[in-house]
């Protein structure tokens, strides 16, 4: 009997790859733009994995509509313009990334995915940056579902693959990709090297301190 198809879903910010720098300046820019108080660098980590418009309600409660849309266009500019200017270099990949991503790639029953708060448009780019894009055969953005925590991006992930529940795992470095996988009725695997402090985390089954330590939390999972 073949083993069964098995998807692992990566988170991308804080999980694959290092973009806080690209990110606070990129809100900094933003804020900075409207005559607003620039949050903190706490509080703008804290939201790295919701969608822009959940992100700037967060950071900028107070204030209407039409300003937190104005700070959603200024940051997609901020960070689109920095992104051209600085390349792979704005987001390098975490060590161990790649070889995590090379490893499970090469295992037949296995496909990657990834689940991301990101745009199109910014995904798209950093992949190609980092020339990822044989890897990753589904890829889901915020551009076309709810904000994490909400289960759309891995359901959608699944209904695209045809992979079980029981047979995906999500990846991430925050609360929001944790409660997302528990929505969707998968298993989390947090990492501790992101933006969210390991507390956060409890709704893993298991937290890795590097990516060496996948494979084996992957196996302890589907065994």
């Amino acid at each position: 009997m073949s083993a069964p198809l098995r998807l692992v879903l990566f988170d991308v910010d804080g999980t694959l790859v290092d973009s806080q720098g690209s990110i606070v300046a990129a809100m900094t820019a933003s804020f900075g733009a409207l005559s607003l108080m620039v949050p903190d660098r706490e509080a703008i980590l804290s939201i790295v994995g919701l969608s822009l418009p959940n992100a700037m309600a967060r950071l900028a409660p107070e204030q209407s509509e039409t300003v937190q849309h104005n700070l959603v266009e200024g940051y997609k500019q901020a960070y689109h313009a920095n992104r051209l200017e600085q390349g792979a270099a704005s987001s390098p990949l975490y060590p161990g990334a790649r070889d995590a991503i090379e490893t499970l790639h090469d295992i037949p029953e296995v496909l990657l995915g990834v689940a991301t708060g990101k745009s199109q448009r910014g995904l798209d780019a950093l992949i190609e940056a980092h020339d990822l894009e044989r890897y990753f055969v589904t890829r889901q953005v915020a551009d076309h579902h709810p904000s994490k925590p909400h289960p759309s991006m891995i359901d959608t992930a699944r209904s695209e693959t045809g992979v079980d529940a029981a047979d995906t795992v999500m990846i991430g470095d925050t609360r929001f990709d944790m409660d997302m996988a528990r929505a969707a009725g998968v298993a989390g695997i947090g990492v501790s090297w992101g933006y969210h402090d390991r507390s956060a985390l409890n709704g893993a089954v298991r937290i890795i301190e590097t990516f060496d330590q996948l494979p084996r939390a992957l196996d302890n999972i589907w065994t």
